[in-house]
């Protein structure tokens, strides 16, 4: 199996996960992130979506804005980077063997205004995680007793010290799933 890592891959570190109060602010960054994406990408994007914490009001969440782009064919970089890097985005993830998932980086210690992970992928391929994506989303939003749960599972993993970022995120997997499969039950 080929890292998805594009580039060079940080050595392990103990990573203090900090979490941010819930910012309005948030929103009004993602509108104009998404209004820049659509007027380099034009007709190449089918949509573009805040998802992840930062996009359900009232939630805590590391100060990084997700954001989901849709397009045709999500392997098909050509396509979509060098317009995406345009704007100060990378390529730091190819996912291949995972949907054809992408994710580009904007960083502030690169200079860019703000944090955020571009994930690309294509409904073709990965409706399913899509719907899951913006499944969780719309329930954080609508389920006030399920959002305070999902933040205080947040708040208590966020005390510990991990060896990377993403066993942070691979350890709010059993929260997540519960609530997913309220998401699919209302769906039917």
């Amino acid at each position: 199996m080929t890292d998805p890592v594009v580039g060079e891959r940080p050595e392990p570190w103990s990573v203090p996960v900090v979490l941010h109060d819930p910012d309005p602010a948030w929103a009004e960054l993602f509108a104009a992130d998404a209004l820049a994406i659509r007027w380099v990408l034009r007709d190449r994007v089918l949509a573009v979506d805040h998802v992840g914490s930062t996009s359900v009001p009232g939630l805590p969440a590391k100060p990084i804005l997700d954001i989901l782009l849709q397009v045709d064919d999500s392997a098909d970089e050509g396509a979509y980077v060098p317009a995406l890097e345009s704007l100060g985005y990378w390529l730091q993830v190819r996912e291949a063997g995972w949907l054809e998932h992408r994710v580009l980086y904007q960083r502030v210690e690169r200079g860019c205004p703000h944090d955020i992970n571009l994930h690309v992928l294509s409904p073709g391929r990965a409706a399913e995680e899509i719907g899951r994506m913006l499944g969780l989303r719309n329930w954080l939003r609508s389920h006030p007793v399920d959002r305070e749960r999902y933040a205080a599972v947040k708040r208590e993993l966020a005390r510990r010290r991990w060896r990377y970022v993403q066993d942070y995120a691979d350890a709010k997997t059993e929260v997540v799933e519960e609530i997913l499969v309220k998401v699919a039950q209302v769906r039917g």
